[in-house]
């Protein structure tokens, strides 16, 4: 085991890296929908969706 340990210690550690990545780009995500961002910046006019994914209120 420790053997397999040391000879994929590079692709373990780089595995980690990509998981901390997403989960953290998640997060932030999350953390902005709960504040009521939109992940588009909400520049309708300059979309070529404008008035689709907003509704009016």
């Amino acid at each position: 085991m420790i053997t397999w340990l040391t000879e994929n210690i590079g692709t373990i550690v780089a595995a980690l890296a990509v998981i901390a990545a997403a989960a953290i780009a998640v997060a932030v995500i999350i953390k902005d929908r709960k504040k009521g961002k939109s992940p588009c910046g909400n520049r309708c006019a300059h979309c070529a969706m404008a008035g689709q994914c907003h509704k009016s209120k």
